[in-house]
């Protein structure tokens, strides 16, 4: 709950410190807000199940956990922005407002114990995101990322609150635990078949968000024409609050129903699988593939929903952080590369732009090189382990065969992460030698480092929630 409170009271000062004569400010003030957020998070640590704001709101360690992966994950994301300096056009203290007050939202979605947080959690969360998404107004790219978000974003709130509306109406509440209730108890008729109705519209609104095939297909489009850095906060906090809030809706309300919903995740998974893999081995554009990869995780994420047991929670929770840490990795060498790099005076956001890379700049090449390895899934990096313990989790479950379709499409991920690696060590480029600011190459150093470290030692998670 501190976090809660602390970022929506931070968020306004953040955006008065906007008047400020020197924006220089807003940055530190922004990270050392996310500290303090951070911080409070764990005040309560080990004290729950706490209930607040009318028992809407749960405070567990899964709620803390979940919290603190965002919190971090915000960290290091506003720590590469630089103060959007390089833009004369950017008005950092509005861009930063709208991370904290986006936070807030994700939070919402994490420890909703009701359906009207779990739908102002979202609200927050993706009205902040329209807005990031175009803030690069003189971009066209990034106006028609915009657009396609809200559009196709309204679409899913209309799914997601009809859904709502009908568990309602078959329940009679909004509250989890009152609906798991009655669905442990329900019988066979029109009551069953508007619970049913309800939750598969609850689903698609909710799939939506984590960017889940079939309804994956603003991804690649808003991906590609946002802002780098809004697209790194997109992949990896958004998603990490809408597994949490799958998560929690499935194990607090419909376990009793299992047999029914289980195996339309699966399929979605497998779906999943496909279309992020294999669309992403025909992309150029380094930026586009990222979209891709960010749709066959969610499908890696959607198998432990899929098996929905004790070992799948820390799995979702361990493989959230993996895939948080590499993915903004990723982003933050494609920032720096693709802004000294361009074509008519856009960014080059294509394989060939990191031709040569390690011979000029070895850490940043390092640094690509780690994250690439641990979104592949490779040994010794924190990604291997996150797929390992899902896959552990299906199988404990007994469903081997969506496991194998799962290694099957990691392989095929090999090839489109190698990519970028053979270009950086093996191919020739007119690379120069790229100025790093010095926070900015500390927050890939510590990214990189905790990927390590998760790889050699994944047992630090064992039992912590």
């Amino acid at each position: 709950m501190y976090p809660i409170i602390l970022l929506s009271v931070l968020g306004v000062v953040t955006l008065f410190l906007g008047f400020s004569k020197s924006k220089n400010i807003l940055l530190p003030a922004t990270l050392l807000f996310l500290i303090i957020a951070l911080i409070g998070n764990f005040v309560e640590w080990n004290k729950g199940p706490l209930l607040y704001f009318y028992d809407m709101f749960r405070v567990d360690n899964l709620t803390l956990s979940f919290n603190g992966i965002i919190l971090l994950s915000a960290f290091m994301i506003v720590a590469i922005s630089g103060g959007f300096q390089d833009n004369a056009d950017s008005e950092p203290a509005e861009y930063y407002g709208l991370m904290l007050f986006s936070l807030v939202g994700a939070m919402m979605m994490v420890g909703f114990e009701h359906m009207i947080m779990l739908f102002i959690g979202v609200e927050i969360l993706s009205v902040a995101m329209y807005v990031l998404t175009g803030s690069n107004k003189r971009n066209l790219r990034s106006n028609e990322a915009a657009l396609k978000y809200f559009l196709m974003g309204a679409f899913a709130t209309g799914f997601m609150l009809f859904g709502m509306t009908l568990l309602y109406g078959a329940t009679g509440s909004f509250e989890l635990s009152q609906i798991q209730g009655f669905a442990s108890n329900m019988q066979q008729g029109s009551q069953s078949y508007i619970l049913y109705a309800g939750l598969l519209l609850l689903l698609i609104g909710m799939l939506f968000k984590v960017s889940a095939a079939p309804f994956h297909f603003w991804t690649p489009d808003v991906y590609e024409g946002a802002p780098t850095i809004f697209t790194t906060f997109m992949s990896t906090i958004v998603k990490t609050a809408g597994f949490a809030a799958l998560f929690r809706l499935l194990n607090t309300s419909f376990t009793n129903i299992y047999s029914f919903w289980w195996i339309i995740i699966a399929l979605i998974a497998v779906l999943t699988l496909l279309v992020g893999n294999i669309g992403a081995t025909s992309q150029n554009s380094f930026k586009r593939m990222l979209a891709y990869s960010g749709i066959s995780h969610a499908g890696y994420l959607l198998i432990a929903l899929t098996a929905l047991s004790r070992p799948s929670e820390n799995a979702i929770v361990f493989y959230s952080l993996a895939y948080s840490l590499s993915t903004i990795c990723a982003f933050g060498v494609l920032m720096l590369v693709s802004k000294e790099k361009t074509i008519e005076g856009q960014p080059n956001e294509h394989y060939d732009a990191f031709n040569g890379l390690a011979k000029q700049n070895p850490l940043l090449a390092f640094v690509l090189a780690v994250s690439m390895l641990s979104l592949a899934g490779i040994p010794l990096t924190a990604g291997f382990w996150g797929k390992f313990f899902i896959f552990t989790s299906a199988a404990e479950r007994g469903i081997m065969w969506i496991t194998v379709i799962a290694v099957l499409m990691s392989t095929v991920g090999i090839y489109y992460y190698f990519r970028v690696i053979i270009a950086s060590y093996l191919r020739e480029g007119n690379m120069i030698k790229i100025r790093i600011a010095p926070f900015y190459q500390v927050i890939l150093l510590i990214a990189t480092f905790l990927t390590i470290l998760f790889g050699l030692a994944p047992g630090i998670f064992d039992n912590l929630i």
